[in-house]
């Protein structure tokens, strides 16, 4: 995508006197507990609830101070030093220290921590930023040491010059070790709490209704937040959520789909928000399935698909095509040389049959039961998608499951046969792309 649109505002109903921002939300969190998610809704929540290490100054991806002041690495890159704010406390009363944010780490980092939430919490995120757990041969973190009560120390295996974007992304909130101690396996969930020093602290969480949210009077951003009241409300389907927005019924939505944007800019009452685009969307092959393990057949697959017709169906002119795997703001890593597949049908058809395939084959497509800027109407994408491939004799099924099965059942072996899905950076490095993806432990 080159360009993505941020979010919807209904300009008439937020007056400056409205102290209750209701969000339209595409899903809802897999889990309010930090470092056990990698979904965008999860994140969006979790970010008002919680603070990072470090923060990024707005629509940047330059590194400024978060609940640390300062910090510095060693001479040789391999040690980093994190100097924390003095006096923040959590929302249950407990104070910020050195301790709690080595008990966070240690939770996300090592598999045998005893405060895990269960042995299913797979903690995935943090082996594709780190390279590996604690005990993996490509663990990039050796040791968290606390220095005092408010610097904290982490011991690298190599030099990581990116480490203190990658600690603090969005995943990566600091939570209260009480509460976490306290609640146990409901720690996150709706029956459960959620702790940080955030701007805003958990209500109420009614599965598939509503999250309620209220100002944090203790934070340590003086002035902020300037509502008192955040309401995310659940509407998965697209034009029930502009169609909410419309009424009024919400004030802010994001991942509209970008074919409704001509009307949407027409509406008075209705402002678009746009920024840089930083995701990429795709099509995953499993090469631990036949006819899949045949990289012609997979060629095949990328030459028979047009997707310049589809981004411009679905997209319009918010989308592009591209042979890389990180997104055109991120042009300066990007080789000249690297090309998308050519739309080729003929070409397709004719590597199949070289494959052994001349009269197609079955395929199992998994799209996502949420829409996401990457794809903001997976399913008929999937379906364009599987209309261009049955010119070519292949037979798509298409299937989806709720969102967190959908995320995890992906990785469980097999794993799906074909899936949809994307990646929005947490970071401006390009390793942010490349290594949940494509690096093994």
């Amino acid at each position: 995508m080159k360009r993505a649109l941020l979010g919807l505002l209904a300009v008439l109903g937020l007056g400056l006197a409205q102290k209750t921002l209701v969000f339209g939300a595409n899903g809802e969190p897999v889990s309010l507990e930090p470092g056990n998610i990698t979904d965008g809704i999860s994140i969006y929540v979790q970010r008002q609830i919680y603070d990072t290490l470090v923060d990024f100054k707005p629509g940047s991806t330059e590194v400024t101070a978060g609940l640390a002041t300062s910090w510095f690495s060693s001479a040789d890159g391999k040690v980093w030093t994190f100097r924390l704010r003095q006096g923040i406390r959590f929302q249950d009363g407990t104070e910020l220290t050195a301790e709690a944010v080595k008990f966070n780490v240690e939770r996300w980092w090592d598999p045998k921590n005893p405060t895990r939430i269960d042995a299913a919490a797979r903690y995935e995120i943090w082996p594709e930023l780190f390279g590996g757990f604690k005990g993996d041969p490509g663990s990039l973190l050796k040791e968290v040491q606390v220095v005092d009560k408010y610097t904290v120390r982490f011991v690298l295996t190599q030099p990581f010059p990116a480490f203190p974007a990658a600690i603090g992304s969005g995943y990566f909130g600091i939570a209260s070790p009480s509460a976490i101690r306290k609640d146990g396996a409901k720690y996150g969930s709706p029956t459960g709490s959620a702790v940080g020093t955030g701007p805003f602290r958990l209500v109420e969480w009614r599965p598939g209704e509503q999250i309620v949210l209220e100002r944090n009077p203790n934070y340590w951003r003086k002035g902020l937040p300037k509502m008192d009241r955040v309401v995310i409300k659940v509407i998965k389907d697209p034009a029930a959520r502009l169609a909410a927005l419309k009424a009024g019924t919400i004030d802010f939505t994001t991942d509209i789909p970008p074919a409704n944007l001509k009307d949407l800019e027409a509406d008075p009452n209705l402002q678009a928000v746009f920024r840089p685009s930083f995701n990429v969307g795709y099509l995953a092959l499993n090469p631990a399935y036949k006819p899949l393990s045949d990289p012609r057949v997979r060629q095949a697959i990328a030459m028979a698909i047009n997707k310049k017709a589809i981004v411009q169906g679905f997209w319009g002119k918010l989308g592009v095509t591209d042979g890389h795997f990180t997104p055109p703001s991120m042009r300066a890593f990007q080789s000249p040389k690297v090309t998308d597949y050519e739309y080729n049908p003929q070409k397709a058809k004719a590597l199949l049959a070289e494959a052994g395939y001349p009269n197609g084959f079955d395929l199992e497509l998994w799209y996502m039961p949420v829409s996401r800027p990457y794809f903001p109407t997976p399913k008929e994408i999937a379906e364009a998608m599987a209309a261009d491939l049955s010119a070519l004799g292949i037979r798509v099924r298409l299937q989806t499951k709720d969102w967190a099965s959908y995320l995890a059942d992906r990785k469980k072996a097999p794993g799906f046969q074909a899936y949809m899905l994307g990646w929005t950076g947490d970071y401006g490095d390009p390793q942010n792309f490349y290594d949940p993806h494509f690096a093994c432990p």
